[in-house]
């Protein structure tokens, strides 16, 4: 049994230490401290899990991704040597199912880098069963691709990002910090206001109390690879749950086998995420000279074909009418992942994603 202290122990130590912390700080250690973070140990996905994503309820979801891929590839010309990098990649069902689609484009396969990102030894092992065909390469850092056309695709990989939260208060707004009151973890709010005109004018002028988060790991990781898709080519693909327009809100959550926790109770065993601000990707992506583009994953599947997608696979497969129904309207339906869940897309040049208005 190791001696060695819980990640609950080494932040209340930090805390101690050197001061209340950032929640940025704070999430960054409970997902990834290389040793006890939630995204380093076990599994977390599936039933047995905290969560269940689009790719493990239906194939057709990766099916997609994967037609997808193949049209932007040909819209360049289809060039003979390419990057195909995905940000968490989880057990790789969803590239699984995504190269198994693409695979029937004559000469994808053969100029196919495939590259992913991922931390977990648990999920390693498993994408390398199940991708192990395409002679994968897990990159270390985002940005670590060939000099060669770059496609992306980050399946609930921006929520799970650091986020940094700030409060509206009668003198500008604190950063929320994170302490300990009698001994235990809890929030408050940095003593050292923030002047409105610092932040983007969609929040000026919010009511007292309005809570601000932003992602900084977020734009970075926009940054970084939309700077590579703007010199070789290319476009990134991110389906998440969030919102189209920066704007105040409090949306940080915690999940602990499918039932929300609290998120300062038991670090590295909890999910932490926060909805995504499609709005500041977007302005980092047309900064870049991107051309961004936003959709619900109802209506960016339902363009792509997927209703006629789940007729077909219920005809081939009579005894799986009500499994295939019932995949259909957790991915679309507006009472569950339809509208909540966005299709972002991030182009170069003259490229035209498929699946948007």
């Amino acid at each position: 049994m190791s001696d060695a202290p819980s990640l609950s122990d080494l932040i209340d130590l930090q805390i101690r230490a050197n001061g209340p912390i950032s929640l940025a700080t704070y999430m960054g250690l409970a997902l990834t401290h290389p040793r006890a973070g939630y995204y380093t140990g076990t599994d977390p996905l599936g039933a047995k899990g905290d969560f269940i994503t689009a790719p493990e309820i239906s194939q057709m979801f990766g099916e997609f991704i994967g037609f997808y891929i193949v049209n932007l590839w040909q819209q360049l010309g289809e060039p003979k040597s390419f990057t195909l990098l995905e940000l968490g990649p989880g057990r790789g069902t969803l590239m699984q199912d995504a190269l198994r689609v693409a695979a029937k484009a004559e000469g994808f396969i053969d100029a196919l880098h495939l590259q992913l990102f991922e931390t977990n030894p648990a999920l390693k092992a498993q994408q390398a069963e199940r991708l192990g065909q395409f002679n994968p390469y897990w990159a270390t850092e985002i940005d670590a691709v060939a000099e060669d056309p770059l496609f992306v695709v980050a399946n609930e990989f921006f929520d799970a990002l650091p986020i940094r939260q700030f409060v509206k208060g009668t003198n500008g707004w604190h950063e929320r910090l994170i302490g300990l009151r009698d001994g235990k973890r809890a929030f408050g709010l940095s003593p050292t206001p923030i002047p409105e005109a610092a932040l983007p004018p969609a929040l000026h002028d919010s009511p007292e109390g309005a809570v601000y988060e932003v992602s900084l790991a977020s734009a970075d990781a926009m940054q970084r690879l939309g700077k590579r898709i703007s010199e070789l080519g290319g476009g990134l693909l991110a389906i998440d749950y969030g919102y189209a327009e920066t704007q105040a809100g409090e949306t940080l959550q915690a999940i602990r086998r499918h039932a929300f926790a609290d998120p300062l109770e038991t670090p590295g065993e909890i999910d932490l995420s926060a909805h995504v601000d499609f709005g500041a990707l977007a302005t980092v992506a047309t900064g870049l000279g991107l051309k961004p583009a936003l959709t619900t994953q109802r209506d960016f599947l339902a363009r792509l074909g997927i209703v006629e997608r789940a007729s077909a696979l219920a005809k081939a497969n009579p005894a799986q009418v009500d499994t295939i129904a019932a995949a259909l309207r957790r991915l679309t339906d507006v009472s569950e992942m339809g509208t909540l869940f966005k299709v972002f897309a991030a182009t170069s040049g003259e490229l035209e994603p498929i699946g948007f208005a």
